[in-house]
């Protein structure tokens, strides 16, 4: 028996005795598919700053997954347009590239075997005059013809 009039307490300080509630992570708790722990421990870790309160790495985790949740839309949309069912760097891309605000926020980033968009420049095009766009009358084929057969 215990002569201190104290209970006994298992691990984490819980008073032993009855069975344990299932763990539930903050990731549940705020609805997302991003870890939020994993994140709020990279923040300590990393040492951004001397601090972590507690929303910041749930909101930081919130703010990733919409990320990554719109630059996988995009490009999944890029590879059904060129008939694939597997996204390639080539689909990332395309997507980040096409869309003016990832654009703007990943213009510093290279993708690694992910190529360039297809452009050409207007003046390198051939030029197209009233002579080209008249269809060639065939009289002037005809005319042509006689003169490889003299040859």
């Amino acid at each position: 028996m215990d002569t201190t009039g104290k209970a006994k307490k298992g691990a984490g300080g819980r008073k032993g005795g009855g069975p344990r509630k299932k763990a539930v992570t903050r990731s549940v708790r705020a609805g997302l598919q991003f870890p939020v722990g994993r994140i709020g421990r990279f923040l300590k870790k990393g040492r951004y700053a001397q601090r972590v309160g507690t929303g910041a790495p749930v909101y930081l985790a919130a703010v990733l997954e919409y990320l990554a949740a719109e630059v996988l839309e995009l490009a999944g949309n890029a590879a059904r347009d060129n008939k694939k069912t597997r996204i390639v760097p080539r689909h990332l891309l395309l997507a980040i590239r096409n869309d003016e605000e990832l654009g703007k926020l990943l213009s510093g980033v290279t993708i690694a075997h992910g190529g360039v968009l297809p452009n050409i420049n207007p003046v390198l095009l051939p030029k197209k005059t009233a002579a080209a766009k008249e269809p060639k009358s065939p009289s002037k084929t005809a005319a042509k013809s006689p003169k490889k057969a003299a040859k």
